[in-house]
């Protein structure tokens, strides 16, 4: 191992609002990799991210961190800005960890993972929910081929709040609404649990305040409901929402159904950050995991750990792009046409 690889590699953090804020926390918690530098347009959330890390350098912009001898650039800034800044921080040979989504659009998606592969640079994408115990130990199950055949996955993400920030509600800045903030991880766990079958085709419904939501609008869906049709004849049904008449904070839940079993993650009492794991057989019910977990920073972790070993591009990260194609399919399909401007009297 090299010099420059043992080292604990040195990141840049752009973008240190709350989500920011904590990836940055749990990353100096873990001692894999240090917070050398931190940037954002808000003095308040610079102030609240130096006392986390009084030694970083305080930079105003991507520009600043660029000029660092930093490894990597950790983006958490708002969704429209994510794909240029990874681009640009790739193509200054840093190694990026973004924000989902990683760009608005399947295509993208393709442009920073092309820029990733050119640099020869890693790349990862905070996929957090992958790392939840529970599903970690589903994933395991699966793996060793515990349920059989995994003939159908049905996951819901119902939040009974809507995100705080304006650009949320607008489809130019945020891609999308309930569907890129919260469907984006119910469509990767659904992939992911089962190794990314091909999708045959998809279907769906979006709604805007219990409306359909018109395509070429933009606005944001507020609920949503689609369906995936796997290679071999899997579905995937999924379910999620905003400002959800939910009787409790979030309804969470992911369920896999095999030839030989079935295995289910469920989040406690409303909980954002709570989950039990279950696997069922017959009338019976086994649990594999219960909380407390402290999940929320592992993805940024492991490629920070991953990034001290090599630098380089790693081709799973190919895995967003068929995670985008399904969004964007889900879109296509779930908002209805644009009604014809009415045609003037007499004419």
């Amino acid at each position: 191992m090299s010099e420059a690889q043992a080292r604990k590699p040195r990141l840049g953090f752009l973008g240190v609002g709350w989500i920011g804020r904590h990836r940055m926390q749990k990353l100096i918690e873990s001692g894999v990799a240090e917070a050398a530098a931190i940037a954002d347009v808000s003095e308040e959330c610079l102030s609240e991210a130096h006392a986390l890390a009084p030694e970083a350098r305080v930079c105003r912009d991507l520009d600043g961190l660029l000029a660092l001898d930093l490894d990597g650039i950790v983006i958490a800034t708002p969704s429209a800005q994510h794909a240029e800044q990874s681009i640009r921080a790739l193509e200054a040979g840093k190694a990026v960890f973004c924000q989902k989504p990683l760009g608005r659009t399947a295509a993208e998606n393709r442009r920073v993972v092309a820029a990733a592969r050119e640099a020869n640079r890693l790349l990862g994408v905070d996929f957090s929910y992958r790392y939840v115990e529970g599903v970690q130990r589903m994933r395991e199950t699966v793996a060793a081929g515990e349920i059989g055949q995994i003939y159908a996955a049905r996951l819901v993400f119902h939040n009974a709040y809507g995100p705080d920030k304006d650009w949320f509600y607008q489809r130019h800045l945020a891609g999308g609404g309930c569907v890129m903030d919260l469907g984006i991880h119910l469509v990767d766990l659904g992939l992911w649990m089962q190794d990314f079958p091909l999708i045959e085709q998809v279907s769906g419904r979006c709604f805007a305040q219990g409306a359909p939501l018109v395509a070429d609008s933009d606005h944001v869906e507020d609920y949503a409901v689609a369906r995936l049709d796997l290679a071999g004849g899997g579905t995937i049904e999924l379910a999620c929402s905003w400002n959800l008449d939910a009787g409790r904070d979030a309804v969470i839940e992911a369920s896999f159904y095999g030839s030989e079993g079935a295995l289910e993650l469920k989040n406690v009492d409303g909980s954002f950050f709570d989950f039990e794991a279950f696997r069922y057989r017959g009338t019976s019910a086994e649990r594999l995991v219960e909380p407390p977990d402290d999940w929320g920073g592992r993805a940024l972790v492991a490629w920070a750990q991953q990034l001290a070993n090599d630098r380089r591009f790693s081709p799973a990260v190919t895995e967003v792009v068929a995670v985008a194609e399904a969004i964007d399919e889900i879109y296509r399909h779930g908002t209805a046409p644009a009604l014809a401007p009415a045609r003037a009297a007499g004419a």
